[in-house]
């Protein structure tokens, strides 16, 4: 009885009720205005579950429950063996199919992300058979359709033929008799077809009168010349029932047959309901997920929101909702809350509660994440309305009664003795949390101090948390003897003398009687007069240190907002020099990425003029001229070639690698070009090397290995010379030009050959040759001869090439000057 007290006094049933205005079915409407609370918190974790991967799947694809209907009542009724009603039926199969839907959009989702959703619709069963079978014998207004039994549509054909020779008769009397008529009308009474005709001109049209009209002056008669067609009528309707019975009963025997099944569909697309109205209302609070902590850990319930103080600032136009702040040590079990009438007490009992209860049913909590509370086995409470209070017995003898109710409802045996600190690890706690408006109210204050003093000192012994409002000094100073005890105050701004509706925590309130009644208008005398009394007690001392932490806790709130300004100014500029670092970086990046193309883009200038030079050279005769132009453009090129200061190239492999006669090689301060060695290593670590027609003298650290090793004396690429390097060129001495002759020597045959194949023997072939080659590659598909030409332009000792002569193959030949 006291939890249902305690539902009422903290008004879940109107929460619940917001909650159902959530929800999609009739079914899960009328569930969620109940609210049923669990009992065991394996069953809250599972519906919090729920609820988190409704709230996911309402952000990426919402739940439809269209089609959806109540069959209870009708399920009860086909066990029982009634025959169904053609609406009944037609509301199972868009049930079957709106099931079936659900459990589309839940199985379509990922597995891992949506396990205890796709559990539960897993237990589905929705019988497509049946719900085509309904479909095919029961049309959209609920009729039996004509294709069920060939029967039924000649009874049906007969009684629109009926119905029509019947109408078309008492047409052509009506017309007859017009004048005898009331109106012209054919109307119905008792199932029967008749006219309305004036009472004087009965018998003008005799028959069967059905009705009279209130004033007596109308007579409703059925005339005798259709009363043939009307029992007609009404035997072939007759069977038309018959026969529409006989498909709805084959159709409920279906039904009844798996009934269970359907009913654990309905429970389950419920199920569903409530979680996905759960997930809405919790989207439209705002709200976030808690979690249950443990004895040994702290609640945090940060800018907590009474839920219905915020329906009612969003749909009734109330004021905005002022949030606390809950946050309690694990040791904490009894908290009083002290401060002035009006201050927002008795709302931040009632919020905590409702909070308890919302996660109990698997809702999110109106409060910054992490929400973190215990799970509660009871919540009881006993919060009274002081402007209701008339007189102090009678309110004090209700509050007796309930408070007596909540002990009773803890199981708790027996008071312990006031000082019972020593015993506390032995007294037995209950998981309870309870909620105490103004205990010890309405009665003489000594007294009823020192009953709220037991009473509270006995709870601390007994229930996981409780948290009661008082004005009673006394309770204030429990928390500097017993260490279960903290105290909290809502907060009163001295300045507007009004309450800010804020909590804090460790500082007992003021009542500020005098202040607010001074606000409220009484008489100043009347004030003043009281506050001589006041002044001489200790209590005003009291007040006084009060008042004074409360400024402190001001001007400390004031420093920690200054603070954290300070600090979001100081990530603002960490993020403005991290923005400003990344934008040099890619500056840097882009300005290297553009050096490099610059470098490449001169190096295949400098490969181009080279090779003009060497074509100049070979085609006419060379001069020492010609020879130092082409000394001083390699030179320039090497210059070119020297990367910037401040790249970083990768690295080469450092051995005491030395070049062998005839072997290839790279220069390095000619952008890579490959060069043969022609001559051997002299005593002051240079070597001859040659690549085309140009021979030249180099260093040794000035080439590397084509694998990329280098000598222990190889410079970097990157280190400039400290000076500008000549380097002695020496050109190939020519003989008198003579006619190309075609050899076995100087000719290649690749025919057969993949393109692949034909690169690795045209490479030997080229590094051993000098002068024009003669390769025989054929004609086929022209593929070979693409590929070799192809290979032709990127190798460095191949100066040109083109077509033999008709004579030596044509275009089945590539003639090649290396």
């Amino acid at each position: 009885m006291i939890q249902s007290e305690t539902l009422d006094l903290l008004e879940w049933p109107r929460l619940c009720q917001q909650w159902a205005t959530f929800a999609a079915t009739k079914l899960g409407a009328l569930a969620a205005r109940h609210g049923r609370i669990p009992k065991h918190q394996s069953e809250s974790e599972q519906l919090l579950a729920q609820t988190r991967e409704a709230y996911r799947l309402e952000e990426k694809s919402p739940l439809n429950f269209r089609g959806v209907q109540d069959m209870g009542d009708a399920l009860e009724r086909a066990k029982r063996q009634a025959i169904l009603s053609g609406d009944e039926l037609l509301h199972i199969a868009t049930t079957l199919a709106g099931a079936r839907q659900l459990r589309r959009t839940i199985d379509a989702q990922e597995e891992e992300a949506f396990p205890v959703l796709q559990a539960l619709v897993g237990q589905l069963r929705t019988y497509p058979e049946l719900e085509k079978e309904i479909h095919h014998c029961i049309d959209d207004r609920g009729k039996v359709t004509d294709r069920v039994n060939p029967k039924l549509a000649g009874i049906r054909k007969n009684l629109k033929s009926t119905h029509d020779q019947l109408h078309a008769k008492l047409q052509r009397i009506m017309q007859r008799h017009s004048g005898a008529l009331q109106e012209t009308l054919i109307t119905q009474r008792a199932g029967r077809f008749v006219i309305p005709v004036k009472a004087p001109q009965k018998e003008s049209i005799p028959g069967i009168v059905h009705d009279v009209s209130t004033s007596g002056a109308t007579l409703y008669i059925e005339p005798q010349g259709v009363v043939e067609f009307g029992n007609r009528l009404r035997q072939l309707e007759r069977q038309e029932t018959r026969e529409e019975e006989l498909v709805r009963q084959r159709l409920t025997g279906q039904v009844a047959a798996v009934s269970e099944d359907l009913e654990q569909l309905m429970a389950i697309v419920t199920t569903l309901d409530l979680a996905t109205a759960r997930a809405r209302y919790s989207l439209w609070l705002e709200a976030n997920p808690p979690r249950f902590s443990e004895t040994n850990e702290r609640t945090v319930l940060r800018q907590l929101r009474h839920p219905i103080l915020v329906w009612q600032q969003r749909h009734e136009e109330g004021p905005t909702v002022v949030p606390t702040d809950i946050t309690m040590h694990p040791d904490i079990r009894v908290v009083a809350i002290t401060g002035p009438n009006t201050g927002g007490k008795t709302v931040t009992l009632k919020t905590l509660g409702l909070a308890a209860l919302m996660a109990k049913v698997g809702l999110f909590v109106p409060a910054r994440e992490p929400v973190e509370l215990p799970w509660f086995d009871q919540v009881l409470a006993d919060i009274g309305d002081e402007q209701s209070i008339e007189q102090s017995l009678s309110t004090f003898s209700g509050h007796i009664r309930r408070i007596g109710r909540i002990l009773d409802a803890i199981g708790a045996d027996g008071i312990d003795d006031a000082d019972n600190t020593a015993a506390v690890g032995s007294a037995h706690h209950t998981n309870s949390l309870v909620l105490l408006d103004e205990v010890g109210a309405g009665t003489d204050p000594t007294e009823g101090s020192a009953l709220a003093i037991a009473l509270l000192q006995h709870l601390a012994n007994h229930t996981r948390l409780t948290v009661a409002t008082t004005h009673f000094g006394e309770l204030k100073a429990l928390k500097y003897q017993d260490e279960r005890f903290e105290n909290a105050s809502v907060e009163f701004d001295d300045v507007s003398l009004s309450p800010t509706y804020r909590l804090l925590w460790g500082i007992p309130g003021r009542s500020n009687a005098l202040t607010i009644a001074r606000r409220l208008g009484l008489n100043p005398n009347v004030i003043d007069t009281a506050q001589t009394y006041v002044g001489v007690s200790k209590q005003d001392d009291v007040n006084q240190v009060i008042a004074g932490l409360e400024a402190q806790r001001k001007r400390q709130e004031d420093q920690a907002k200054q603070a954290a300004g300070i600090v979001a100014q100081a990530e603002a500029l960490k993020a403005d020099i991290e923005r400003k670092a990344a934008a040099i970086k890619e500056w840097e990046r882009s300005q290297k990425l553009e050096q490099e193309k610059a470098i490449q883009a001169a190096v295949a200038e400098a490969k181009a003029e080279i090779a003009t030079v060497i074509r100049q050279l070979q085609k006419g005769n060379p001069t020492a001229q010609a020879a130092q132009r082409a000394t001083e453009l390699v030179e320039d090129i090497a210059q070119q070639q020297q990367v910037p200061k401040g790249n970083h190239p990768a690295k080469k492999v450092i051995t005491d690698y030395k070049p062998k006669l005839g072997e290839k090689v790279r220069l390095i301060g000619l952008g890579g070009q490959t060069a043969e060695v022609v001559g051997e290593l002299d005593s002051d670590g240079k070597v001859a090397v040659r690549f085309g027609l140009m021979k030249t003298i180099v260093d040794l650290s000035d080439i590397e290995s084509l694998t990329g090793q280098k000598t222990a004396t190889s410079k970097p690429a990157t280190e400039k010379a400290p000076e500008k390097r000549r380097t002695t060129v020496k050109v190939a001495k020519k003989e008198p030009e003579a006619p190309a002759v075609r050899t076995s020597k100087n000719t290649i045959d690749l025919r057969g050959m993949r393109v692949a194949e034909a690169e690795a023997d045209l490479e030997n072939f080229i590094a051993k040759s000098t002068g024009p080659i003669w390769i025989i590659h054929g004609h086929g598909t022209g593929k070979l001869k693409r590929g070799v030409r192809e290979f032709l332009k990127r190798h460095p000792q191949v100066q040109s090439f083109d077509n033999a002569e008709q004579a030596d193959g044509g275009t089945g030949v590539t003639v090649a000057q290396v």
